[in-house]
């Protein structure tokens, strides 16, 4: 365990989502309202440090907690809107509007474990930017090419402006925080270091706590090896609702989770049998990118609304601070502006009567009745080959310019085709993270020691990141799938790329060409082809062969 950081509140952080977690955790974690019987299975939380915040003094007492509102009955099933209320400001969501919402919503007792995102854009609490990493990683890098912008710098402006509008540094105060370090320290846990050292390695990178807090900064937003309560967070509730199986135990990583000395910092480690456990953790994720956030079929929705938002952006106005306007792509400078961009600016659009909209709306509707871009295939890079970000404009053309020697009754250009390159790895790009973790073992719990991939079995993946490469065509008729589908093959066999899973079906005539793409066994594999004759060489030397 944690020296002061009890285990339940390891999975009730999570800084980057905004209040609704918050709010969620509270409900749940609230003495008396039992909406997670597993909850009263953790063990009972360490007493506070000399130096943890402590309640103001001037914190209501229990008899001025009865003044916030009416006596509520143990069952919360049995509240109505005005318990909901008073339960909430006893603990400490007293925003006017969110009583207001609630009131207005008729939010009982009974709704509350069922509360979801969705309800929580209902009632005035933010998550997310619109459309999320859709927006973030599509649409901003088209719209201002020149801005670097991420999630997470996104997420530490957003906190920024909620500090700011609701005077919270006051209230940080009130609970003997010292808001220029902590509101620090909760930056660098959503984006990492805030400025980088001089030089590598010669400083301690984070302001808001001292090196010798290191392990905090391995909780929330892990940057040393991945590993952190946001992954668990997003397993737990994406396997559950996709029928996923979830490998990865994060009990039973807490249970045996401690801080360790590892080359004069503190870091977490675990125990050695876990580490078979945290393969399994990665491989998770890499099972819910390959079969849910990077599905073929919701890219290609998120790549069709950014389109449409593209299309858009000069004619939508959004009110900021000072009420200057903003635009989509520019709302992203007024955190004020940013706060009114949500999910709804798709309907906004759809259903607008500005004929100058109509660009955009073609498409949405498109989206609406299922009239998609067509997938035409997928394949991958071969040996150490990459694609870099900046020639990833140039592969439409590639792709449009890969001419089939078959016979096409369509010619097909570059704004055609749609090239998504998807990087998967286990979150280190290629390197393996587990490299990263210290264990500790039985025999000497205080040392820290690492676990090679080789000590641990030989199933394990060699490889920890590749590429996805994914064509689209823009052009639904069934003679222009065909064309796209030859261009494609084609293009495959020009760069050396894998043979699409469908290629001897939808490219009969372009697959034999390639003698690689040809091998009947899996051992056959074109490596092994390749080394086929120097083998034969070697072992039948006075062959004439």
């Amino acid at each position: 365990m944690l020296p002061g950081l009890p285990a339940r509140s390891l999975l009730s952080v999570r800084l980057r989502e905004g209040w609704a977690p918050r709010f969620l955790t509270f409900l749940c974690r609230t003495p008396g309202v039992d909406m997670q019987q597993a909850d009263s299975e953790q063990p009972s939380k360490r007493p506070r440090c000399d130096d943890s915040p402590r309640t103001p003094p001037n914190t209501p007492s229990a008899e001025a907690d009865r003044s916030l509102g009416p006596e509520l009955h143990p069952d919360h099933k049995t509240w109505g809107p005005e318990q909901v209320c008073s339960f909430l400001r006893r603990g400490g969501f007293k925003e006017p509007g969110l009583m207001k919402n609630i009131r207005e919503n008729k939010i009982t007792g009974s709704l509350l474990p069922c509360l979801d995102e969705s309800h929580f854009e209902n009632l005035g609490v933010r998550c997310h930017g619109p459309f999320s990493h859709m927006f973030d990683g599509r649409f901003i890098p088209l719209a201002r090419p020149e801005v670097k912008w991420t999630h997470e710098q996104g997420s530490v402006k957003m906190f920024e402006h909620l500090i700011n509008s609701n005077g919270l540094k006051a209230v940080m105060e009130s609970y003997g925080l010292i808001p220029e370090e902590d509101i620090c320290f909760i930056k660098e846990q959503i984006a990492g270091p805030l400025e980088s050292p001089i030089k590598k390695d010669s400083l301690w990178p984070y302001k808001g706590r001292p090196k010798e807090k290191s392990f905090l900064y391995e909780i929330v937003a892990n940057k040393r090896n991945g590993i952190d309560v946001d992954k668990w967070d997003y397993f737990a509730r994406d396997c559950h609702h996709l029928g996923i199986q979830n490998n990865f135990d994060y009990k039973r990583f807490i249970k045996f989770a401690r801080v360790c000395e590892v080359e004069s910092k503190l870091h977490i480690c675990t125990r050695d049998k876990e580490v078979g456990n945290l393969y399994d953790m990665f491989h998770t994720r890499n099972c819910l990118h390959r079969r849910a956030y990077q599905h073929k079929v919701g890219n290609i929705i998120d790549t069709m609304i950014t389109d449409a938002f593209l299309k858009a952006d000069p004619y939508i106005e959004i009110t900021g601070t000072e009420g200057k306007k903003y635009s989509i792509s520019t709302a992203i400078d007024d955190m004020e502006a940013y706060t009114k961009l949500t999910d709804n600016i798709f309907l906004e659009i759809l259903y607008s009567t500005d004929p100058k909209l109509k660009a955009a709306q073609e498409i949405l509707k498109s989206i609406e009745y299922r009239n998609l871009y067509k997938y035409v295939g997928e394949t991958q890079p071969t040996g150490q080959i990459k694609i870099k970000r900046e020639s990833y404009e140039c592969l439409p053309k590639e792709v449009a310019d890969a001419k089939p020697k078959v016979p096409l009754e369509v010619k097909l250009k570059a704004e055609h085709f749609i090239v998504d390159v998807i990087n998967m790895d286990y979150g280190m790009q290629d390197k393996n993270p587990i490299d990263h973790v210290r264990f500790y073992c039985k025999s000497d719990p205080s040392k820290a020691i690492m676990i090679t991939k080789n000590q641990v079995s030989r199933l394990l993946p060699e490889r920890f990141a590749e590429q996805l490469i994914r064509v689209y065509c823009k052009k639904t008729d069934a003679k222009s799938l065909y064309a796209a589908q030859q261009h494609f093959v084609q293009w495959c066999s020009d760069k050396n790329f894998t043979k699409p899973q469908d290629g001897d079906v939808v490219a009969p005539l372009i697959t034999p060409q390639k003698d690689e793409w040809n091998y009947r066994a899996s051992a056959q594999t074109p490596a092994r082809l390749r080394e086929a004759p120097k083998s034969r060489l070697q072992l039948f030397k006075d062959d004439p062969v």
